[in-house]
């Protein structure tokens, strides 16, 4: 790493940012809090999901998919290749809570003494000191970091329901703040329900499911494509359209472009509308690879680890090459640097 390297990289950083990027936080963003990613949860689904009581048919199909499972197949493939009942689909949504609630909760209740905990509470904080008045995240996540990052820097944040123990659904601009973080979780999210009347309504940090209630998380796999045309997934994921179609640089914190709800906008903003993006992550995937490396008029800056974990690998759309850099610039704490 020479000094003019870092300062094109540190550059680029600052030029990309100055344009107020949609933040898009991937599974990575949460792995760096201990959240359970998708093969933990397929092994959790293997031990906790009952079966005793279903058909045959039901009991067979489930064999089949733990046995993509063990195989070391990925869980939305799995979900892809054999066909669940409504029924276990079900008890694969109430078995993902389970495992991710209390690992949530633990996020929240350590951010109560670690100030510092979330660098993207740091981050929000930073860009709203300009005239920017609303930032978009758009998340496939479940968890609520998000929402604990923005509250730990008391900034007022919208998820699509309004605020108080029991939120409804509301239009993002039902309260005028000064400034505002909207946060459009296309997945669903931890504290999003329904009950037996179809009723959706939202709860704050509850450790068990009320009874007649039905968390709103789509599962990963083609149950995902049926369940996001029906609210609140269609006006969210509508949301997050409009805000991808509106902006000019995007900020992609530990995702890995697998996700088609997201991806797909991505690619037309940044290959046919010469948007800026910025990648910052453990470990780039083979997708953002594709995307980041396969089309040579994207402008981007992706930043991964090196194997030692301490120190960052940097690719640009202005250099020949990647370029070893000295030290943490790959999670997001890190790549805070590269902005002051």
């Amino acid at each position: 790493m020479t000094d003019t390297e870092i300062e094109v990289i540190s550059k680029q950083a600052q030029d990309y940012y100055q344009n107020t990027p949609v933040i898009i936080l991937g599974s990575g963003a949460s792995a760096a809090y201990n959240m359970s990613g998708m093969w933990e949860l397929s092994q959790h689904l293997i031990k906790t999901i009952q079966i005793k009581d279903l058909s045959p048919n039901e009991i067979e199909s489930w064999a089949n998919f733990c046995a993509l499972l063990e195989d070391n197949v990925d869980l939305e493939s799995a979900l892809h290749q054999v066909s669940l009942s409504p029924v276990l689909t079900n008890r694969i949504v109430l078995s993902t809570w389970e495992l991710l609630v209390p690992q949530d909760i633990a996020v929240f209740e350590r951010s109560l003494t670690d100030l510092n905990l979330f660098p993207l509470g740091t981050l929000l904080k930073h860009m709203l000191r300009s005239t920017t008045k609303q930032i978009n995240v758009i998340t496939p996540n479940y968890d609520r970091l998000a929402e604990y990052a923005c509250e730990q820097e008391n900034i007022h944040h919208f998820s699509g329901f309004s605020l108080g123990y029991r939120g409804v659904p509301v239009k993002k601009n039902y309260l005028r703040p000064r400034r505002q973080v909207n946060i459009w979780k296309v997945h669903g999210s931890l504290g999003w329900f329904v009950n037996d009347q179809g009723v959706i309504f939202s709860l704050t940090n509850i450790q068990n499911i009320p009874d007649g209630l039905t968390p709103l998380i789509v599962t990963p796999g083609s149950e995902k494509y049926r369940s996001t045309h029906r609210d609140p997934y269609k006006t969210t994921i509508h949301e997050a359209d409009d805000a991808i179609d509106a902006a000019s640089s995007y900020l992609c914190i530990g995702f890995g472009f697998n996700d088609e709800h997201i991806q797909e906008k991505l690619v037309n903003r940044c290959a046919k509308d010469d948007a800026t993006i910025i990648v910052v992550t453990y470990q780039l995937s083979d997708s953002a690879k594709r995307f980041l490396f396969g089309n040579n008029s994207i402008r981007y800056l992706a930043i991964e680890s090196q194997e030692n974990d301490l120190d960052s690998v940097a690719y640009s759309s202005e250099l020949n090459g990647p370029i070893k850099l000295d030290g943490n610039y790959w999670s997001l704490d890190g790549f805070l640097k590269l902005l002051k």
